[in-house]
């Protein structure tokens, strides 16, 4: 019998939002994902570090996935000493879930764009396959146009449109989703201006954000 794949879903989530929320939901029915493991970053090596601590970064996480037979939490890259390289989370995760499953990276088409940054990227094809969220208008080979040459040239390789994932590893698969202009920038503004961004996250983890005061102006917790 064959393993269904499970998607895995990384970010500062800070905070998580609806737009994190229906990228998982759109991945797991399209894809036939087992489940989908959100993963908040702890010391993300490419980026600043997020506005808020690790835990409460977990525990907003936690209160939006809970509920959705189809989500779960792993905590591993929090509590990781040292910068969170993805291809160390993969590789943890191989050992773990065995050679056979199918995994996949789920990404949206931003993060894929600079993928050639990221530390061992060619190995990440090794361990998974990488799903790219395409907003409407937008396809891998409108992204083709400004990518590296050496992504570009993996791109137009491991495209894989049919989307089948028996291998455990190996291709890119575009995956369009329904456009929510939501980011974790724009609610911090919101908040720090001292305005609502109600329905643009989970009303529990607004609940959380204003029990502990987070993201207020001049305030880092």
């Amino acid at each position: 019998m064959s393993l269904l794949p499970i998607g895995l879903l990384g970010g500062a989530f800070d905070p998580i939002h609806f737009g994190h929320l229906r990228l998982g939901l759109e991945a797991a029915e399209r894809l036939g994902l087992e489940q989908v493991r959100f993963i908040p970053t702890g010391i993300p090596p490419h980026r600043a570090a997020p506005r808020t601590s690790a835990p409460h970064r977990f525990e907003m996480t936690r209160i939006a996935v809970a509920g959705n037979p189809l989500f779960s939490l792993d905590d591993r890259e929090i509590r990781r000493a040292g910068p969170c390289y993805t291809v160390d989370t993969l590789e943890a995760l191989r050992a773990e879930l065995g050679s056979a499953r199918p995994l996949c990276l789920l990404l949206g088409g931003d993060a894929f764009l600079g993928l050639a940054t990221w530390h061992r990227w060619r190995e990440l094809f090794g361990l998974c396959h990488i799903v790219v969220a395409n907003r409407p208008g937008i396809t891998l080979a409108t992204l083709e146009q400004t990518m590296p040459e050496a992504l570009r040239s993996e791109t137009q390789t491991r495209r894989d449109a049919a989307a089948t994932l028996r291998a455990p590893a190996g291709t890119i698969v575009p995956l369009p989703i329904p456009s929510l202009d939501i980011s974790s920038t724009a609610i911090r503004g919101l908040l720090a201006a001292g305005r609502s961004p109600r329905y643009l996250l989970p009303h529990g983890v607004l609940e959380y954000i204003g029990r502990h005061g987070l993201y207020r102006e001049n305030n880092a917790v």
